[in-house]
């Protein structure tokens, strides 16, 4: 079916979302908490729009608003430029410390806040995209703990995690920078837990820990017989299918 965004025609699949189809557009909605991965997230709230269907207005989380009419959208009218900065101002409130908070109160014209208590130190707006994601892995290492205000995301009982493999797929995910991973002399560290790093057989490229090759190993009941960075394992496959 086709919509129209900021007045251009797009063509849309029934029950598509429409920051999908505005993305296939080229047409910017910010977000922050949006995963190609783990669609369905909704947490920041920063990808709202306008939606005119059937004569009437409404916003919309654009993220998870299903098209299932011919509808118009609007990104990034008045009305929701000023909602928008509002939902910004209240996320550098909660993660001052985050980098592409910074970047959106600029894009956004927002200046120091004077109004909202600030969060001094924190960057994780507690979206919960990292806790999915590795819950869809199947490791379970981190959770959201406590309630209200004292919320936050963690390891059980705040300890190094027993059962986090260093894969690092939490802090890649993460929207906001708010989980260190640092990497040195063959080592990795993520939630105070240090990793041994173990390296490609070909580059000899750092690339995967020990943690992770073994649970990858159990879950899937295979050996590697090669141990390959992403690089060369492309590079073997797009040879294999040459010869």
């Amino acid at each position: 079916m086709k919509i129209k965004i900021d007045g251009k025609e797009c063509e849309a699949d029934y029950g598509e979302y429409i920051l999908d189809v505005a993305k296939r557009n080229g047409i910017y909605i910010p977000t922050l908490c949006h995963s190609d991965a783990l669609p369905g997230q909704g947490s920041c709230r920063l990808c709202i729009v306008e939606v005119i269907e059937g004569g009437k207005k409404k916003v919309v989380v654009s993220c998870l608003y299903p098209i299932t009419s011919e509808i118009e959208v609007v990104t990034n009218s008045d009305k929701i430029r000023r909602m928008r900065k509002n939902i910004i101002r209240l996320l550098a409130a909660r993660a001052p410390e985050s980098e592409n908070i910074r970047k959106l109160k600029e894009e956004y014209g927002i200046p120091e806040e004077n109004r909202f208590k600030i969060n001094e130190g924190e960057k994780c707006i507690l979206c919960g995209l990292c806790v999915r994601t590795c819950e869809a892995l199947g490791v379970y290492a981190i959770s959201s703990v406590e309630r209200g205000i004292k919320k936050k995301i963690s390891p059980p009982f705040e300890e190094p995690p027993e059962d986090c493999i260093g894969c690092g797929a939490c802090s890649e995910v993460c929207p906001t920078g708010a989980i260190a991973l640092t990497e040195s002399e063959g080592k990795r560290i993520i939630w105070d837990k240090t990793f041994e790093l173990i390296k490609c057989d070909v580059c000899g490229k750092y690339f995967m820990t020990r943690e992770q090759y073994e649970f990858l190993k159990k879950k899937h009941g295979i050996e590697a017989g090669e141990l390959l960075c992403e690089k060369c394992r492309k590079k073997s496959t797009a040879q294999k299918l040459v010869f």
